[in-house]
């Protein structure tokens, strides 16, 4: 297996991470016609048709497909549309919610008994020094309610990344699609408790194109392409090459957010990111370091 990325496959990890980060700003776009619960149940519908009656069922368990259905569609996406219709900034949410990669870490510490390297702590410790930047400043990029609902689709991330691991070595693409099914009866039910018929009914009546292409690109883009291709460079790559390009996801959050939606970009901002992304970069990139260091000096 390959260690180094052919300019062909780093351009397609390139793309992926690309349309992973500007997806805030599709989903910031979207939010101005649809409420966000509506929205969320929308893009999995689309991840789900017609595509489910093209993919065979991934050989896992229904169960597991049903909690990553739960933990990415409802945990992860619908409490994050809701704390981006105006409670977080698109790029501030795209920075934050890669925190999941601590919680999977405490996760698999808690339920797999996994020990934390001291690096590990170092990288939790600069990643919580960037979420206690936006903490202590309020100007409107981030409320307490806004980064808290963030926190728990982090969270939620984290969790469908420890059933996902339970499945093992899976078509990603097909676990995507089906998984989804699971997440559109609660999200739909979530839509008319929280949103209302009414709403519901002007979004579905009165959004334009532009709306439904926010849909689409959820769905297409973001979970159908996204995920296919990732999981396609994960089988020829080992992981440790491939992940450290998801490093790039916020700063294409962030950079989009900047270009499209003129959100501005203090120097409190660029700290926190970098003291967010630094703590995620040394976390994935110190057992290659450490590697390199030892084979160096013997």
């Amino acid at each position: 297996m390959p260690t180094t990325l052919s300019l062909r496959h780093f351009l397609l990890g390139l793309a992926v991470v690309a349309v992973w980060g500007s997806n805030f700003v599709v989903i910031k776009l979207g939010l101005g016609q649809m409420p966000p619960l509506l929205f969320a149940t929308l893009r999995f519908v689309a991840v789900t048709l017609p595509a489910i009656f093209l993919i065979p069922r991934p050989a896992v368990r229904w169960r597991n497909l049903a909690a990553y259905g739960l933990f990415i569609g409802v945990g992860q996406f619908g409490l994050m549309y809701v704390a981006m219709n105006g409670l977080i900034s698109p790029g501030l949410a795209s920075l934050v919610v890669q925190t999941q990669v601590f919680f999977t870490i405490g996760l698999a510490m808690w339920l797999s008994g996994e020990r934390a390297l001291p690096v590990q702590g170092v990288s939790l410790a600069l990643a919580a020094a960037g979420i206690g930047v936006i903490v202590f400043h309020t100007d409107g990029s981030a409320t307490p309610g806004g980064l808290a609902l963030i926190l728990l689709a982090a969270l939620s991330w984290a969790g469908g990344n420890m059933v996902s691991r339970q499945a093992g070595r899976v078509n990603m693409l097909a676990y995507v699609v089906w998984s989804s099914l699971f997440a559109v009866p609660p999200l739909l039910l979530l839509t008319l408790w929280q949103e209302g018929w009414g709403p519901v009914r002007h979004a579905l009546l009165h959004a334009d194109a532009s709306a439904w292409a926010a849909v689409a690109w959820q769905a297409v883009g973001n979970s159908l392409f996204g995920y296919a291709a990732w999981g396609w460079l994960l089988v020829r790559y080992p992981a440790a090459t491939i992940t450290p390009m998801a490093l790039l996801i916020p700063v294409f959050g962030m950079g989009s957010s900047a270009l499209w939606l003129h959100e501005p970009l203090p120097g409190w901002k660029l700290l926190a990111a970098g003291l967010v992304i630094g703590g995620l970069a040394l976390n994935l990139l110190w057992p290659r370091l450490r590697q390199r260091l030892a084979a160096a000096s013997s």
